[in-house]
Order: C-alpha cells, then sequence, then structure tokens
C-alpha cells in the first residue's frame, strides 16, 4: 500500500507552509477573484467603451473563482 505525505512547497525558518488540495482551491478562487474584479474595475475606469465586454469576462472569472471555493472539501 502506498501512503501518500503531505509535501513541503515553501520552508523558512520561521514558517513553514505545506499545500492541500483545499488551500490550493482557496489560492485558486482568490486569484480568480482578483483577476476578474481587475478586469471589472478596468473597464469602469479606464476603457469605458468596453465597458461590457470586460464586465462579462470579470463575471465569468468570479463565476469560476466561486465553483473553485464550492469545490473545497468535496473533491
Amino acid at each position: 500500500m502506498v501512503w501518500l505525505e503531505r509535501k513541503t512547497i515553501w520552508e523558512s525558518k520561521y514558517l513553514i507552509i505545506s499545500m492541500n488540495k483545499n488551500t490550493i482551491f482557496a489560492w485558486a478562487s482568490f486569484i480568480l477573484f482578483i483577476i476578474g474584479s481587475s478586469l471589472i474595475l478596468l473597464g469602469v475606469f479606464k476603457y469605458p467603451e468596453y465597458l461590457v465586454e470586460l464586465t462579462l469576462a470579470g463575471l465569468g472569472f468570479i463565476t469560476i473563482g466561486w465553483a473553485f471555493n464550492a469545490l473545497k472539501g468535496r473533491i
């Protein structure tokens, strides 16, 4: 039988961070939320002529991040 061990991604003298699947889903959903919000804000402030397109793309990123957040603990 093969036992899976938790791998340490980043190790320092003061802090040890170990990532499992739930933390990976959490980081992925957070990054997708940041990308989606930045696309919406770009459409509002910098490119108002492309507001609808950037807002739809930003909402798509936020929706995928929301789905990743819902998958935490289920896979």
